[in-house]
């Protein structure tokens, strides 16, 4: 587990790929700017990273992806609980982020990471999808 690097970014957006709805550009914003970029490696190589945005005492997990055959092996696990120190560290007293409701995997990782259904945002994603927003203290 590692902060992306500008070298990184070429195969941080092959790896973006695999995200339903990524947001346009922020992951080019982010490894040259103030939002965080971890990336889990396999073998010198980034197989997954997560996007942080920091505000004031406030973290959100904007984008987190593992490359398909590097899933089930706990990297998102450990790139969200490198996210949360590194959020405390610059003051951050929460976090939240979305994720559609039908992303049975996705919620039940966050669920065992404690987030919590603070609220649901009607046609959030660009299919017209709701989402969920989850949170959880640091």
């Amino acid at each position: 587990m590692r902060e992306a690097t500008a070298d990184d970014l070429p195969r941080l957006q092959r790896l973006r790929e695999f995200l339903p709805e990524p947001t346009p550009q922020l992951l080019e914003y982010a490894v040259d700017g103030p939002p965080l970029v971890l990336v889990s490696t396999a073998a010198g190589t980034p197989v997954g990273y997560a996007l942080v945005l920091a505000d004031g005492d406030a973290g959100y997990v904007a984008e987190l992806v593992v490359e398909p055959a590097h899933r089930r092996e706990g990297r998102a696990r450990r790139l969200l609980t490198a996210a949360f120190d590194r959020l405390r560290r610059r003051g951050c007293s929460r976090v939240t982020l979305s994720v559609r409701p039908d992303a049975d995997a996705a919620r039940a990782l966050y669920a065992s990471l404690g987030f919590e259904e603070r609220d649901r945002e009607e046609n959030y994603y660009a299919d017209g999808a709701d989402a969920l927003v989850l949170g959880r203290d640091l």
